[in-house]
């Protein structure tokens, strides 16, 4: 639909609603044009961020860029660790496949990390933030695919909302949003990908800190002989324990130390590329000839194809830098990558490759047999570090993830700790830290070698990698509006190398493959049984709302008001919850204000502080009960560091005041249409005098209902929490008494509660119970 349609509609509906009121008048909406009390507060504030953009001077940006090379490229920076090992699983059976190797990590690096990440995917930022629900979220705000039925027309006016189109309207756009938003089964569908591409990048998680640690604590075999394989792997443990037990002091602590290591970590890896480059083979620079990758496959065919598993561990962690771009910026991201990360890379394979030329038996130890020997500890240390580096960005990209899947309703209630005042995005997850930690020594005492966790990381990797495509690509027809040749070509080159690395990782499966793809599983039965009984949930309560009318009837019962202001909590964001008229029936008395609070996510990072509330009074007016819709952003945190009650209290007011100023300059204008004709001065005069205390009077009423709000504040503030306990229905099948009454129930009673993740104080607080049959 076109803003221009939207807008009409708008007013369409606006005039419906106060047909009543103007009994025939001759209103011109051009010079008043009514604000709804939902529109009141985001109506104040417009203006428009450019996605990704923070303003930042080139200062700030090269500083953020440094801070970057420490937080993003940890992963992909270790990779030089193994992936010559991971490739040549069975020897070098000819020298020349060394070059065709080269040839095919010089091509992957620069396809997929350089030119699809960092000069196109970064460009699909949401407001700055980035991952598979920063692209999903995205999708939803421009086209209807949500499947909870709690859009509002007001959520267009927030100033983040906005979406920035970079070219004219397009036929097949509109026809492609249109055919989403008709398919229940394109809507599940969009879900379950990003489903199941979060839980693969938390399967990544879990297996980065394996693969990093592991490679690193091995190269002291090279120097140590002594050591065995068991003992290596006890170090990498005790390495992974200590790691995870340090989360808790928060990425601004341990992570942002990060960026000088592994600064001296790419120096060292280049410089030692472009040494052995020079002292074993410079000839290998021939690799950039694509014809070597022919070849390659000629002489190795279904072998070479199997290798491409390894291969494709050289850009493990590419991910990071879309995940990653919130707590920088595109631009600091682009800088670091094509400055310092992409030119020591390939230094680093090139060298190694040159290595191996001259020493083909030793593939298996290629990393530390290629380092000159006075270089040999400091290398060592360096690699360990840079290796504990690595998992740390992948395990802080966990919990970023987990944040935005819990705020959209896909993930069961976790404790969210913001562990920086500084750095807004970066949170810690107890739980989710705790589970990881178990899940990573488990995996290491398993598999005991990186040759099989990497047969299991390779398929998270491409996994997630052909997720992010497939959404770009939806995201390239609907928003972007880009040319169709484009969008071929993209799919042509892009797609064909990802579904061709997909198909080789899907090819050892059984050599560890299944262990991402089990992750997947576990995680994505927690997610759809929460997500999907969590909808279940809406809708019965949209079903049962209290309608106008019913509260009219409540309201004129035997009931009570007691002095305070209630502020009674529920997720429905149209109407007043059913769970209303159980507290009513059961406990006959009211507070002198009454506000129904909404908190709502909207599908975007962060809703600025000041728009963040939408009001609506509940009539009838005397009774002084409202609705408030809290909206909040899929990285936004309800935290002590915002005074949620206070501002509430303070935007209350300032509606009010919004409310009463709009009803005088409503009927002033209503007064002036109606007349015929110039007015003579007598009329003039008497016009004058009656708007005077109109306005006098308006103001009397808007200053008598805030003094009402600030006595029911200092009588007290209470917190209703509707606490619903769900049950399957008597008619209801044995899937849906599973998926609710055992595993959706076993979710909510072992997790966090809902007076936690909103931080409402205790001793204000009161719980109303009720049961609802889904």
């Amino acid at each position: 639909m076109s803003d221009e349609a939207i807008k009409a509609t708008n007013e369409e509906s606006r005039e419906e609603e106060f047909s009543p009121q103007l009994n025939g008048k001759k209103l011109s909406w051009q010079k008043l044009r009514r604000n709804d009390s939902l529109e009141m507060e985001s109506g104040k504030f417009s203006g428009r961020q450019v996605h990704g953009s923070k303003g930042a001077s080139w200062s700030v940006i090269l500083q953020l860029a440094f801070q970057s090379i420490g937080i993003v490229y940890g992963d992909i920076g270790t990779s030089p660790l193994y992936v010559y090992a991971s490739t040549f699983t069975k020897g070098i059976n000819h020298n020349d496949d060394i070059l065709g190797v080269l040839s095919l990590i010089f091509y992957t690096l620069t396809l997929i990390p350089l030119i699809k990440y960092v000069l196109i995917v970064l460009q699909a930022n949401d407001n700055g933030d980035g991952g598979t629900f920063a692209l999903y979220s995205l999708i939803c705000r421009y086209a209807k695919v949500g499947l909870l039925p709690s859009q509002q027309v007001e959520d267009r006016d927030v100033s983040n909302f906005q979406l920035e189109l970079p070219s004219k309207r397009l036929r097949r756009a509109s026809k492609l949003k249109s055919k989403l938003e008709k398919s229940k089964f394109a809507k599940l569908f969009l879900l379950f990908a990003t489903m199941l591409g979060t839980s693969m990048v938390i399967g990544d998680g879990v297996l980065t800190p394996c693969i990093s640690v592991l490679s690193a604590v091995g190269g002291i075999k090279e120097a140590a002989s002594s050591m065995t394989q068991d003992s290596i792997v006890w170090i990498s443990v005790a390495i992974l324990i200590c790691l995870f037990m340090v989360q808790r002091f928060g990425t601004d602590k341990v992570g942002y130390s990060f960026a000088p290591v592994i600064c001296v970590w790419f120096s060292l890896i280049g410089g030692i590329g472009i040494y052995n480059l020079f002292k074993y083979d410079p000839a290998v620079v021939k690799a950039l000839n694509p014809m070597y990758i022919v070849d390659y496959f000629r002489r190795n065919k279904k072998d070479a194809w199997i290798s491409l598993g390894g291969v494709v561990l050289a850009i493990t962690g590419t991910e990071a830098l879309f995940a990653d771009v919130g707590h920088f910026t595109v631009r600091s991201i682009q800088i670091s990558m094509c400055v310092v990360t992409y030119p020591a890379l390939i230094s680093a394979y090139a060298g190694q490759a040159a290595f191996l030329r001259k020493h083909n038996d030793l593939v298996s130890a290629t990393f530390f047999k290629s380092i000159p020997d006075p270089l040999y500890w400091p290398m060592f240390v360096v690699a360990v570090m840079a290796s504990i580096i690595a998992s740390q960005a992948m395990i802080s990209g966990t919990f970023s993830i987990i944040q935005q899947s819990l705020a959209l309703g896909c993930f069961p209630r976790v404790k969210i700790v913001h562990t920086s005042a500084k750095y807004e995005g970066q949170v810690y997850i107890p739980e989710v830290n705790y589970l990881l930690m178990v899940a990573c020594v488990c995996v290491t005492l398993g598999f005991k070698t990186t040759t099989k966790i990497g047969n299991a990381y390779g398929i998270a990797v491409v996994f997630v990698m052909t997720l992010t495509s497939s959404f770009l690509v939806l995201i390239m027809l609907m928003i972007w509006k880009t040319n169709i040749f484009h969008v071929i070509v993209f799919v042509l080159t892009i797609g064909t190398v990802e579904l061709l690395y997909l198909s080789s990782v899907l090819y050892k499966f059984d050599q560890g493959g299944y262990l991402p793809l089990a992750f997947a599983g576990v995680l994505m039965a927690i997610m759809y049984s929460w997500n999907n009984v969590y909808r279940r949930k809406y809708y019965y309560e949209l079903d049962h709302k209290i309608s106008p009318d019913k509260l009219m009837e409540v309201s004129a019962g035997n009931f009570s008001r007691l002095p305070g202001l209630a502020m009674f909590y529920s997720e429905l964001v149209h109407g007043i919850p059913p769970i209303f008229k159980h507290y009513v029936e059961n406990v006959p008395a009211l507070h002198s204000v009454l506000v129904f609070v909404s908190i709502k996510t909207l599908p975007i990072g962060k809703v600025p502080a000041e728009e963040r509330f939408l009001f609506r009074r509940v009539e009838p007016k005397e009774l002084n009960v409202f609705r408030c819709v809290a909206r909040y952003g899929y990285t936004d945190v309800r935290n002590e560091q915002e005074p949620f009650e206070g501002m509430l209290v303070e935007k209350l007011k300032e509606f009010i005041r919004n409310e009463h100023w709009f009803s005088q300059a409503f009927l002033t204008n209503g007064e002036v249409t109606e007349k015929e004709g110039e007015p003579d001065d007598g009329q003039v005069e008497d016009m004058r005098m009656e708007q005077a205390a109109e306005k006098e009077k308006q103001q009397e009423d808007a200053e008598r209902e805030i003094e009402i709000i600030d006595k029911a504040c200092r009588a007290g503030v209470v917190h209703l929490i509707g606490e619903n306990e769900v049950i399957a229905s008597k008619g209801a099948s044995l899937g849906d008494r599973i998926l609710i009454n055992y595993a959706y129930n076993f979710l909510k009673k072992n997790l966090r509660q809902s007076e936690k993740v909103f931080d409402i104080p205790h001793k204000r607080m009161l719980k109303v119970g009720m049961t609802y049959e889904l």
